[in-house]
């Protein structure tokens, strides 16, 4: 089981920018970030794999941009002209599995806690 620990969460105002970090403290494959609002189901933001790969939500290109140091084993994700409707708890997700992609919360093996994001208008 890896330990992923995000950071970087907070308050902004519409348009404003937030970059999140998350820091794994084992191995692997894939890492992602989704997204939970209250009321909502968890859903997917954006994927890398150790190759680079990417894949990202329709609702967040151009917007949001996912990036991994492997050497230090931290993801992260460069949110930029923010909405209130990305008001939600950010989580970081990984798996070391191969035939994970990091894309489907089903296929996810290791959580982080969550770090709040707040959008104001």
């Amino acid at each position: 089981q890896v330990r992923l620990v995000e950071s970087g969460g907070g308050s902004v105002r519409a348009v404003g920018s937030l970059r999140l970090s998350c820091a794994a403290s084992g191995y692997t494959y894939c890492m992602g970030w989704f997204r939970q609002a209250p009321g909502k189901e968890r859903e997917l933001l954006s994927s890398i794999v150790r190759s680079g790969r990417t894949t990202y939500a329709d609702f967040v290109k151009d917007r949001f941009t996912i990036s991994q140091d492997n050497a230090k084993s931290t993801l992260y994700l460069e949110m930029n002209f923010l909405k209130p409707e990305d008001t939600a708890m950010y989580y970081c997700a990984s798996s070391p599995y191969v035939t994970s992609f990091c894309n489907v919360k089903e296929f996810i093996d290791d959580w982080g806690q969550g770090t709040q994001v707040t959008v104001s208008s």
